[in-house]
């Protein structure tokens, strides 16, 4: 039997920061990112002084100026706790000219800066590495407003996504985006890393629901490209530039975004399938079975599950099997939705070499523990002590091969490793863990994934993003020309290099 849920609760599987564990396996806080990164050296930065923390202090007000090195250390350390910089000051300004004004400042002292908003990247890009300037968004964070009839959102940048998302769902709208950590990443953050999460193969990436921007550039300027019309076409998409940029051509501010109309019926069906052949031909039923109302299709491996159960706690309705999916439906008419996945449920279930076992949610309560089965991996891993991290694209054929081709590689050096992630748009995350860091698992681990996915032309970053971690394997996926263009728009825009150093583009 199947209950049809009228929607996703807001908060279903959204962790939050607490969540993480309070040190790494080793007992204590995660080595820095210098020590573990020894080639990367310090830019030509100044260095901050008591002349600067004035005059930070005078643009945002000392009660937003955090010496304290206590307070500054959790803005020095990532979600995954794989990275630690050595920043001394953090900065929380509230408006676009206050955010003007303190990059105006570095940019004429040549001070080095880090944008971060809910700090929950995975590959670095949002912490410092040396003693970078955080200049935090989390103040940022007023509703401007939302059109009911066009389905436009504007919002400042430090605007959490599920508060977002609710009060969208207050004028009939949802958020395009949905992801793990919805209940701590902020929308600026999102849109500079081009986030992708579990929505995408229905609603497409932020670059397309992505109206219009408001940004500050590297030398203080204010670009204001704000606009709320679904059609301009007048000249360059300069807004392009921001997005997926990862802080590195400037801070977004402001942002204006296309929502759909929320879904009335959600569905949610989880299935046990015993090879990845019959995940594959599970989706191409799905896509063919439910078409315009697929929304999410996840799957995720048994690795992946018993760390889950094991870690925290968490119990599977299905028996043992070597992959489970997640396939959710959206739509606007109950009944016609029902029909569709009843549909294909039978259909799936009673084909050759497709899923040998199944459930669907009931209620709001097994819907959310169901999604929460896939959206805590990342948390489950965790506790295993040190994860080693990938977020890759490939041709669907390959994504699987990859995860079984490492753990042959790693047999007997590592806990685990597990895979899973959004089989809709090819995107697998990859993960290893051992007790504590070690540099040859980690020497066995890069540069081999990278180069195993650059031969059979994938992207050694999903939607991840490069950061700290992958900005010397651009060239994997971006010819050698492409990536000097980039180059080139970076020295325009941020003429002194102040903007995210180290980060996305390659050390020359």
């Amino acid at each position: 039997p199947q209950l049809l849920l009228r929607r996703r609760p807001a908060s279903a599987g959204a962790f939050a920061l607490l969540a993480r564990p309070a040190s790494s396996a080793s007992g204590g806080l995660p080595p820095l990112t210098t020590e573990i990164h020894p080639g990367i050296k310090r830019g030509a930065f100044s260095q901050l002084t008591d002349a600067d923390v004035s005059a930070f202090e005078a643009i945002v007000g000392g009660d937003h100026v955090i010496k304290d090195a206590d307070e500054v250390l959790s803005y020095n350390i990532d979600w995954l706790r794989i990275c630690r910089g050595q920043g001394q000051l953090v900065l929380r300004p509230k408006t676009t000219e206050e955010v003007s004004a303190i990059v105006r400042h570095c940019n004429k002292r040549r001070l080095a800066v880090v944008p971060q908003g809910g700090n929950t990247g995975l590959v670095g890009g949002s912490v410092p590495l040396f003693d970078e300037i955080v200049i935090s968004t989390s103040r940022m964070n007023s509703l401007l407003s939302i059109d009911p009839v066009s389905g436009v959102l504007v919002a400042e940048a430090g605007c959490v996504l599920e508060q977002l998302d609710r009060e969208a769902a207050s004028q009939g709208l949802m958020m395009p985006l949905d992801l793990g950590a919805k209940g701590s990443c902020q929308i600026g953050g999102n849109l500079a890393t081009n986030a992708g999460g579990l929505r995408l193969l229905r609603y497409g990436s932020l670059r397309g629901t992505t109206l219009g921007l408001e940004a500050v550039l590297p030398t203080g300027q204010v670009l204001d490209c704000l606009t709320t019309l679904r059609k301009d076409n007048t000249g360059y998409d300069i807004k392009q530039l921001l997005i997926g940029s990862e802080g590195t051509l400037g801070i977004i501010t402001k942002a204006a975004i296309l929502c759909p109309a929320r879904p009335k019926s959600v569905q949610l069906a989880f299935l046990g399938l015993d090879s990845f052949q019959a995940v594959l031909d599970t989706y191409r039923l799905a896509r063919r079975s439910l078409g315009e109302i697929l929304s999410a299709f996840e799957f995720i491996d048994s690795e992946s599950m018993r760390a889950v159960k094991k870690n925290l706690g968490l119990s599977c309705p299905l028996g043992e099997h070597s992959f489970y999916v997640l396939a959710e439906t959206s739509g606007s008419n109950e009944t016609h939705d029902r029909e569709k996945l009843d549909g294909f449920i039978e259909s799936v279930m009673s084909m050759d070499g497709c899923a040998t076992d199944g459930t669907v949610a009931q209620d709001a309560g097994q819907f959310a523990h169901l999604w929460s089965l896939r959206e805590r991996i990342v948390e489950s891993l965790l506790v295993d002590g040190y994860e080693y991290k990938y977020d890759v694209s490939l041709p669907l054929a390959d994504i699987y091969r990859l995860v079984e081709h490492m753990r042959t590689r790693l047999d007997g050096r590592v806990i685990r490793t597990a895979g899973y992630g959004h089989l809709g748009d090819g995107n697998l995350h990859l993960n290893f863990t051992t007790p504590k860091f070690d540099a040859k698992v980690l020497e066995l681990i890069e540069p081999h994934v990278f180069d195993w996915v650059r031969d059979r032309r994938g992207s050694v970053s999903a939607e991840h993003g490069l950061g700290l971690k992958k900005s010397q394997y651009i060239r994997h996926s971006k010819a050698d020309f492409a990536v000097r263009v980039m180059a080139e728009v970076k020295r325009l825009l941020d003429p002194n290099g102040i903007m995210n150093p180290y980060k996305v583009l390659p050390d020359e």
